[in-house]
């Protein structure tokens, strides 16, 4: 049989603690607590939840409302859902507390309560932004509290139509062991509020920290328990950021939006296509266009390179906003087919705009500035790359060719150099790419 636990009960409160006190952590009086034996935890409790017939299930579906951002009302599955729950992730400083407050205060201004729960700001901090992005509405209450059953009593006081609580590494519970943020007490007070909130029919908007290599901290298991996860991404120090949909129940997977810093708070790009491509300088060596696609919406971003003499006995190969050894295997790729020599260069590059791609179509605009860089020529001023290149030098086909082409011809870029209907392949090969782009052949030495 389990052993059996104490709790320490305020008499004048009600508040519950592991250990004693002299002074009620709640209350502040003096002499209050007393000890009461808690059931063990392993303990057998009846419930009244029993299995049904999967076809005697209801078949309504989840109501939704909106968050009054059009944008973001799209991928989530046409708004926010009764019951469900919403993880968002990302750097400090990124814009996790501005997004969830645009978020609650579109809510509440189509007159549906909010509760805005805080472990990390006091109210007169959010206060104060909430008056600056223009979010303070009669029907917005926020608490400020590191404690779950606080937040919790407030739910069940009032249950408001949403619940957002920021962050769950500050959020402890008085019945876990632990201090804030560690694994027990994340799983434990996640696992509470979702249980309440679909009890309740609460949409729950969760914000967590994330550790360094930019994964969401706490246990693997807070992405699965939830329905939706979202991650913002960028540079703290820029002007915009990207919001990124990693897991969703409701809506598309893998989807995008590009978000801009402005006074009354973040602004959705409309059509970031050609966003990324601010003061761009077409008479330089060293850059190429490539039309990427991540999620379902493509859009232009510059790669670049500069190939130049090492005076290092190893040179050096430095690769920002992609996979180095992606960079290590085209120039592999290059000497071995195009017969050139990388032994005495230092090699950079980059994506342009603080972006982090990983899709394989990266590969030929990469191999293209890396060329105009070694030769020292400009590209075509509207030429655009895609493709993904192989150990053999083949350019083959990347995935959404024709969302790529469509919109390639939209935004008029000539030549659309890749593999596949509608493109300029010039040959299909890295040794055809360069004879199209510089009427180089042969040995490849620079000439």
């Amino acid at each position: 049989m389990a052993k059996a636990r104490e709790r320490y009960i305020c008499s004048s409160c009600g508040a519950q603690t592991s250990q004693w006190m002299g002074r009620c952590p709640r209350c502040q009086e003096w002499n209050t607590l007393q000890a009461t034996a808690a059931e063990p935890r392993n303990g057998k409790t009846k419930s009244g939840n029993r299995p049904i017939p999967l076809a005697n299930a209801p078949d309504d579906v989840l109501s939704s409302f909106k968050c009054g951002l059009n944008a973001l009302d799209n991928i989530l599955g046409d708004g926010l859902h009764k019951g469900a729950s919403i993880l968002i992730g990302g750097e400090p400083g990124i814009g996790k507390s501005t997004l969830i407050l645009q978020m609650a205060g579109g809510v509440a201004a189509n007159g549906m309560p909010v509760l805005y729960a805080s472990g990390e700001e006091g109210l007169a901090q959010i206060r104060a932004r909430a008056e600056r992005l223009g979010a303070l509405t009669g029907n917005l209450a926020a608490i400020s509290t590191s404690r779950l059953e606080d937040v919790l009593q407030a739910l069940e006081a009032e249950p408001p139509a949403l619940l957002i609580l920021d962050s769950i590494q500050t959020i402890a519970s008085s019945e876990v062991e632990g201090l804030p943020g560690n694994v027990s007490q994340v799983r434990a007070s996640t696992a509470a509020l979702l249980e309440k909130c679909r009890e309740l029919g609460v949409a729950l908007v969760i914000v967590g920290h994330v550790t360094k290599d930019g994964s969401i901290a706490g246990p693997r298991l807070l992405e699965h328990m939830v329905d939706t996860v979202i991650s913002l991404e960028g540079d703290r120090r820029q002007s915009y950021s990207m919001l990124r949909v990693f897991k969703n129940r409701f809506g598309p997977n893998e989807d995008l939006l590009v978000l801009r810093m402005k006074t009354r708070g973040l602004e959705v790009v409309e059509d970031p296509s050609t966003f990324f491509l601010n003061e761009r300088d077409p008479a330089l060596s060293g850059a190429s266009l490539v039309m990427a696609l991540d999620g379902r919406k493509p859009f232009v971003v510059e790669t670049q390179a500069l190939v130049t003499r090492s005076y290092f006995p190893m040179p050096k190969r430095t690769a920002v906003g992609f996979d180095v050894n992606r960079l290590h295997l085209l120039l592999a790729v290059m000497e071995k087919r195009l017969k050139l020599n990388f032994s005495q260069v230092d090699i950079y590059a980059k994506v342009g705009g603080g972006f982090i791609l990983k899709e394989p179509g990266l590969d030929l605009a990469l191999v293209a500035a890396i060329l105009s860089s070694y030769y020292d020529l400009a590209l075509p001023e509207k030429a655009i790359f895609w493709g993904e290149v192989d150990l053999n030098g083949q350019i083959r086909p990347a995935a959404g060719h024709d969302r790529r082409i469509s919109q390639a011809v939209k935004l008029g870029f000539s030549p659309i150099v890749s593999s596949g209907p509608g493109a300029n392949d010039m040959g299909g090969s890295l040794a055809g790419l360069r004879r199209g782009l510089f009427g180089r052949g042969g040995n490849g030495d620079r000439d």
